[in-house]
């Protein structure tokens, strides 16, 4: 996987590298300046994409119960370590 990567990553460092240098000799080869996000090889813009209905109110039903079910293992963990004496937060550590 890494060195899928790696191939990958140095072949568009050089496709990139070799369309950005700027070879006016008389070898030189014009380069043409395409993304393939901004528009298609025929110079096209593509079409918008497609826009998910209820994307935030979506992301809040998920968030939400996850953010509760985690606070709620995190306080009973933290009175089980206060219920051993594993860890008993000092009253001293408030100098105000």
């Amino acid at each position: 996987m890494a060195s899928l990567a790696g191939r990958l990553s140095r072949a568009f460092f050089i496709r990139n590298t070799a369309t950005l240098s700027r070879n006016t000799g008389p070898n030189s080869v014009n380069a043409i300046f395409s993304r393939t996000a901004v528009s298609t090889t025929s110079g096209a813009v593509p079409p918008k994409p497609v826009k998910v209905p209820f994307g935030l109110t979506r992301m809040a039903i998920v968030g939400v119960p996850f953010l509760y079910v985690g606070n709620l293992i995190s306080k009973n963990f933290a009175a089980l370590l206060e219920e051993h004496e594993i860890f008993v937060p000092d009253d001293d550590d408030d100098d105000d």
